[in-house]
């Protein structure tokens, strides 16, 4: 019995290449060069136009698990990642891996670790056993992590996260460089009293604080000790927080600006604002950060942030090695910052006159 490569397409039938071949009026062998990459140089443009437009006619579309076999390839790159069912941004990475890796016809077979390291370690255990192309090993929070078991036995790129022992490409936000954005974004509105509130003990928390104190000194603008308050990453946090910096202090004293650490601390921010009968902008300039769906946009007033490139995170280490099985290259343990861009709404407005 011949392969299913080898039957002619009937009524419902699957069409194949042979009979593209018999349409376009070519060889199978010229087929099969036009899509296996192999055209150029054995086929004129006008044939290898002629048989895409056979192809299309036909509805043919190449079997990915032949192919991958043909070239010792599955078409098929592993996720593996800490928290896909706790995070809102989950969806977003994913999307965006998924989106190119299809784009580049392959298929993204995901698992979720918990953020175990024996589950971590048996998740890339079982995607080696598969023979999948390539790993992306991702968190949903920037942070140094343990490159688990095998990572460095594939083609792996990190996402969201930095490798503790350097040796492995990563993708990762630009967090110092969102941090003087969010800076920005209240300095442009004349404001010179500014805090920040809210961080836990993290990159993300580090590298913001950096960048607001670097957007801050460029201007000669110190910050008070007292106008950087820790609380932590939670709604609770945001509204301890702004309570002590503006629950207490005359109007001339207290900041007109607040840089909050993620989009529910200044949720918590806007909360005590209410509470205090401080309007926002019009006594209070507000930046979030991670334009978090669902609520972000839904504050009152709409909350102004710098957004997190998750999505496109997700793209660029699929695109890394697509990239890398292309050339044949494994691609260098170097790290890639991607942009973090403002979110304008309402949450910022002019420094009020005192």
């Amino acid at each position: 019995m011949g392969s299913a490569e080898e039957k002619p397409a009937t009524g419902s039938g699957r069409p194949t290449s042979r009979d593209v071949a018999r349409l376009a009026g070519v060889s199978h062998t010229a087929v099969s060069f036009v899509f296996n990459g192999r055209a150029a140089g054995n086929l004129s443009p006008a044939t290898q136009e002629r048989i895409r437009q056979a192809a299309t006619q036909l509805g043919y579309r190449p079997d990915p698990v032949a192919r991958g076999l043909r070239r010792s390839r599955t078409a098929v790159i592993g996720l593996v990642t800490d928290e896909i069912a706790s995070s809102p941004f989950a969806g977003r990475l994913l999307r965006g891996a998924m989106d190119t890796a299809w784009a580049g016809e392959h298929l993204v077979l995901t698992i979720d670790s918990g953020g175990d390291p024996d589950k971590e370690d048996a998740a890339v255990a079982e995607l080696l056993d598969r023979r999948v192309d390539g790993i992306i090993y991702a968190a949903m929070s920037l942070r140094s992590v343990r490159v688990p078991e095998g990572l460095h036995r594939t083609l792996s790129v990190l996402a969201n996260c930095l490798p503790e022992d350097d040796s492995l490409p990563a993708v990762i936000p630009a967090e110092r460089a969102g941090g003087r954005t969010a800076a920005r974004l209240l300095l442009e509105q004349g404001h010179r009293r500014v805090a920040l509130v809210g961080g836990m003990d993290d990159i993300a928390s580090a590298e913001r604080l950096r960048g607001f104190r670097d957007a801050l000194r460029a201007e000669g603008i110190t910050v008070p000790r007292g106008w950087v308050v820790r609380t932590g990453g939670e709604i609770s946090a945001g509204y301890e927080g702004a309570t002590r910096l503006l629950g207490n202090a005359p109007p001339e004293l207290r900041p007109t600006g607040i840089f909050a650490y993620n989009d529910r601390v200044a949720a918590g921010v806007l909360h005590a604002a209410t509470r205090l009968g401080i309007t926002v902008p019009g006594d209070l300039s507000v930046v979030g950060y991670d334009d978090q769906e669902h609520m972000a946009a839904h504050l009152a007033p709409p909350l102004t942030t710098v957004a997190l490139p998750h999505r496109e995170m997700g793209e660029a280490a699929a695109r890394l090695l697509l990239d890398s099985l292309a050339t044949g290259r494994t691609p260098p343990a170097t790290v890639r910052r991607l942009a973090c861009p403002v979110i304008s709404r309402s949450s910022v407005g002019p420094a009020p006159i005192r």
